[in-house]
């Protein structure tokens, strides 16, 4: 066991002095990295956000339904009494005129045209909560609300949450596929960065292998070298993109705080960065063992 731990210290060693012998190409590859996995990174930490957002406003199913303006306040009443002993209602919440009316006047931009009408044009409203969650079913008590007499109009307020779920899964799959492809492409760029190093100590190599040098033997550093070439850049990557929401977050807040909002974005959680850090070093690993194993079956095959 010490043996192999000794080997495996010697072989990450001895990556660590080609880095540092070649630190612009290593920086270079390293940077090439880091823009790369900072691109589905970013739209990752975008996409948490915006969900973020989005959970705060409730996503339980709830219809507005919206009584004629000139129906008797006894008439709302009477419904209010109905919908609560509807099974399918869990909560029906009243908002009368007034209480509406003194929330839009609290609007600064609309308290001037409230004021020049003169009488509330707002209607009685109820807010529902349903106790399902069925599409099918909320469609069935909004048609039932609605022909209900005195209601004016009953909307269903959940569809939203329903289409952003529905862009959200489209905007994962964008990222997947996103990163996917830089994947791609980092793995052939360490699988050139390792095949140039193996150019530059073929004859070491050859000769290694007459000697008796074992396959892992010349693999390991090798392997060592795209692992920390990938961490390096998972780290950039991590770097890059704190410096990008950081930059964001300035003009975010500033819009935010327009609609009496402290929302701010937020950086990536431990897990998620971990994670960055973690497929950028296999992408490293990876590209290293494709471009050893080809090197290895030519020499083998002459």
């Amino acid at each position: 066991m010490r043996a192999w731990l000794r080997q495996h210290r010697q072989a990450l060693a001895l990556a660590l002095r080609k880095i540092a012998a070649q630190r612009s190409a290593a920086l270079l590859n390293a940077l090439v990295i880091g823009v790369a996995l900072a691109l589905p990174a970013g739209g990752y930490a975008l996409l948490a956000n915006l969900v973020a957002v989005a959970e705060r406003i409730a996503y339980e199913p709830q219809l507005s339904l919206y009584l004629r303006p000139q129906a008797p306040r006894a008439e709302a009443l009477a419904l209010g009494a109905r919908l609560k002993s509807d099974r399918r209602v869990r909560e029906a919440r009243f908002v009368p005129r007034e209480a509406a009316l003194a929330k839009l006047r609290a609007t600064e931009s609309l308290a001037e045209v409230l004021a020049a009408l003169g009488e509330n044009p707002l209607p009685d409203a109820y807010v529902i909560h349903a106790g399902g969650s069925d599409p099918g079913a909320l469609n069935a008590l909004a048609a039932e609300l609605r022909a209900l007499p005195g209601v004016a109009h009953v909307q269903v307020d959940s569809g939203w949450a329903r289409r952003f779920a529905a862009l959200a899964a489209v905007a994962r799959i964008g990222i997947g596929l996103l990163a996917t492809l830089l994947a791609v492409g980092l793995i052939a760029v360490t699988f050139n960065t390792i095949r140039l190093q193996i150019l530059t100590q073929r004859a070491e190599i050859e000769v290694s292998r007459l000697i008796g040098a074992t396959d892992a033997f010349i693999r390991r550093p090798l392997y060592y070298l795209g692992i920390v070439q990938g961490l390096a850049g998972g780290i950039l990557a991590l770097a890059i993109l704190w410096g990008c929401l950081e930059a964001l977050d300035v003009g975010v807040r500033a819009l935010a705080a327009t609609y009496g909002s402290e929302f701010g974005l937020s950086y990536l959680r431990p897990a998620d960065a971990l994670a960055v850090v973690s497929f950028s070093s296999l992408l490293g690993w990876l590209g290293a063992y494709l471009s050893v194993s080809k090197y290895l079956r030519e020499i083998d095959l002459k």
